[in-house]
C-alpha cells in the first residue's frame, strides 16, 4: 500500500529502530517528519527518500508548544524514542518513558491524528527495574490520552547497528573471559529490526490493530548463555564464561555506571532476572501479518566482520 501526500512524524527517527521505521515509511510514499532535539544529525536521512520526502525538524521533548508544532498536519505519528539508562540530570527514565509519550499522545489527540504507534518493551509487566516501571507507567500514559494507539512490545532487537550483539562482539575482541550473569539463565526471544518496522507499518495500515498491544519476538528462544554461543559461532572468537551472581553483577554494574555509555547498569542487572519472552496468550508478528525472522538469517551479515582478518578473511577461527 501507498501513502502518496499522507504525512507521519516520527520521534526517536535518528534512532536504531527509528531510521528503519523512516525508510519503511518513505519507501511506501509518506513524507517523513524527523522530529528530534539536533536535525542536523538527521540530516543522512533524507537520503532515503525523493527531494523534500525527509524532513528533519527541531523539536523540544520538554515543550508541549514544540510537540504540537512537529505534530501539526500528520496524519500518522510514531514514537520510537527510548533510553536503556539514565545519566545526568535530564535523562531520566520518567520523562523519556512517561512524560514525553504522554505528552505526544496528548497532542495527537488534540489536533486529530489519525493513528498513533507506541514504542514499548517486552517484560516490562513482569520486570522490577526502574526502565520496566516507567515503560509500563508509559504505557498507561499513553492509552489514557490516546485510547486508540497502537502499543509495541519488541524483545531485543537485533540487526546491523545493534547495541546488544555488536556490543558483546566487541567486548569479545578485547577480554578473554565474560560473565555469565545469574547463571546465564535468562531467556530472550531476540526481533529483527526489520520485522519490529514492519510490524509498525502494519499497524498504521490495518484499522484492527488500533488499541491493541502486541508483542514482538523472533522464533528463536534462547538463554542468556546461548546468546553466546550464537556469538562465537558467527564471530569464531570463542571465550571463557563465567558465572556470576545478581549481587556481583551489580557491584561492578556500579562502576560501570561511571562511564559515559555504561555497558551494564545496575538497572539492567535487575533486569535480567526476568526472561524477556512473549507470552503464550498475546499478540505478535503473526497477528499483524509478519513473519519472523531468524537470528541465523541476519546475524552472519554484519557479525563475522568481528572475525580475526575480517569478514574475508582466510582464517576464520579466533
Amino acid at each position: 500500500m501507498t501513502m502518496n501526500n499522507k504525512v507521519a512524524c516520527v520521534f526517536g527517527g535518528t534512532g536504531f529502530v527509528g531510521r528503519q521505521v523512516v525508510r519503511e515509511l518513505a519507501e511506501k510514499g509518506f513524507v517523513v517528519k524527523v522530529a528530534t532535539r539536533v536535525p542536523e544529525r538527521a540530516y543522512f536521512l533524507k537520503l532515503v527518500g525523493a527531494v523534500g520526502q525527509i524532513v528533519p525538524l527541531q523539536c523540544d521533548y520538554r515543550d508541549e508548544k514544540s510537540i504540537a508544532a512537529a505534530v501539526k498536519d500528520s496524519d500518522f505519528v510514531v514514537n520510537c524514542i527510548g533510553i536503556l539508562f539514565e545519566k545526568g540530570k535530564t535523562r531520566k527514565f520518567q520523562h523519556v518513558h512517561v512524560d514525553l509519550p504522554a505528552m505526544i499522545a496528548s497532542v495527537c489527540k488534540k489536533v486529530g491524528v489519525k493513528k498513533f504507534v507506541h514504542m514499548s518493551a517486552l517484560g516490562i509487566d513482569k520486570s522490577t527495574s526502574k526502565y520496566a516501571k516507567t515503560k509500563l507507567e508509559g504505557e498507561a500514559a499513553v492509552q489514557s490520552n490516546f485510547s486508540a494507539a497502537t502499543i509495541l512490545r519488541p524483545s531485543i532487537i537485533f540487526g546491523e547497528d545493534d547495541s546488544f550483539f555488536n556490543m558483546f562482539a566487541e567486548m569479545a575482541r578485547y577480554i578473554p573471559v565474560l560473565p555469565l550473569i545469574g547463571g546465564g539463565k535468562t531467556k530472550f526471544q531476540p526481533v529483527y529490526v526489520g520485522d519490529v518496522a514492519d510490524a509498525v507499518m502494519a499497524a498504521l495500515e490495518n484499522k484492527a490493530a488500533q488499541g491493541q498491544v502486541y508483542e514482538l519476538g523472533g522464533p528463536d528462544i534462547i538463554s542468556f548463555k546461548e546468546v553466546y554461543e550464537r556469538l562465537f559461532s558467527h564471530t569464531g572468537r570463542r571465550r571463557c564464561l563465567v558465572n556470576i551472581s545478581f549481587g556481583f553483577a551489580k557491584v561492578e554494574a556500579t562502576f560501570m555506571s561511571l562511564l559515559p555509555y555504561p555497558p551494564l547498569t545496575r538497572d539492567q542487572v535487575e533486569s535480567l532476572k526476568t526472561d524477556n519472552v512473549v507470552a503464550k496468550t498475546a499478540q505478535g508478528l503473526e497477528d499483524l501479518g509478519v513473519t519472523p525472522t531468524a537470528m541465523d538469517v541476519i546475524l552472519p551479515t554484519y557479525l563475522e566482520s568481528y572475525r580475526r582478518g575480517g569478514r574475508f578473511a582466510d582464517v576464520k577461527t579466533g
